[in-house]
């Protein structure tokens, strides 16, 4: 077996034993699933009517897709939470003593995360379809827009990974990752329209990939409202912006991540 392959298998076994937390801590899963709920909620009810959205598109078919944006960029603190766990219970420590991949402890926590925001799209869809948000495209571009949402969500998860690996606790990864999340998350297109913004603000939205992979999603979703996208690059061409940033988190943060693994002790 070569070493790619070594470290695929070892990192689904991994994977499976974080995966079996779900039975053994369920509130974990329940908490996770409950936060995405909420957020469509107060939105849609509470924030919705006082933001007009662009086009002839109402306020919840425009809010569904930001909900899932922000939803898989937060799920990413997981990982990083969670690598941070391990390290402070000497679990890495133990993982190091078996004869395995060294790549293998973050393949398992970056795939068995992918589970998690699986299960949270499929809850936000149910709740979204609920509230009165609709797929006026096709099932394909629909499956299209969940697959782009998770290749996100993947790529984030290496960025947790590699902070998770640095930072001394779980309360630090939290805080940490927020300082970055929230700046990113909310001065984006998520919430509110493209034209809410002005300035050096706007350009900051129109090329945040937060706010493109938010586009793509309401494209593919056909929650656009008949508006044409902002008068940039990146939003005319969202898929591929979002696609492009997908390759460059991977490219600098998995080898990032594997070289802190190696570099880190367990504290």
């Amino acid at each position: 077996m070569n070493a790619t392959a070594q470290a695929l298998n070892d990192g689904w076994v991994v994977a499976q034993r974080n995966l079996i937390k779900i039975k053994r801590v369920p509130e974990v899963l329940v908490f996770v699933l409950i936060s995405p709920i909420m957020f469509v909620l107060l939105f849609a009810y509470v924030f919705g009517g006082a933001i007009e959205p662009p086009g002839s598109v109402n306020y919840k078919e425009f809010l569904v897709a930001g909900i899932f944006a922000q939803t898989v960029v937060f799920g990413a603190t997981f990982t990083g939470a969670g690598l941070a766990e391990d390290m402070q219970k000497g679990i890495i420590d133990r993982f190091r003593s078996l004869p395995m991949s060294r790549t293998a402890v973050l393949v398992g926590r970056t795939t068995s995360d992918v589970v998690y925001n699986v299960l949270s799209l499929i809850i936000m869809a149910l709740t979204g379809l609920v509230v009165g948000w609709r797929i006026r495209e096709g099932i394909l571009d629909a499956l299209l827009g969940f697959l782009l949402l998770l290749l996100f969500a993947y790529a984030i998860s290496w960025i947790m990974a590699y902070v998770g690996l640095l930072v001394p606790s779980v309360d630090v990864v939290n805080n940490a990752s927020f300082v970055v999340i929230f700046p990113l998350t909310f001065v984006s297109n998520a919430f509110v329209p493209t034209e809410s913004f002005d300035g050096v603000l706007k350009q900051f939205v129109l090329y945040n990939p937060v706010s493109t992979i938010t586009q793509a999603s309401r494209e593919l979703f056909g929650n656009t409202g008949g508006q044409p996208a902002p008068d940039a690059w990146s939003m005319d061409h969202p898929v591929i912006y979002t696609l492009l940033w997908v390759v460059l988190i991977l490219v600098v943060f998995v080898p990032l991540s594997v070289r802190q693994f190696r570099l880190s002790n367990s504290r």
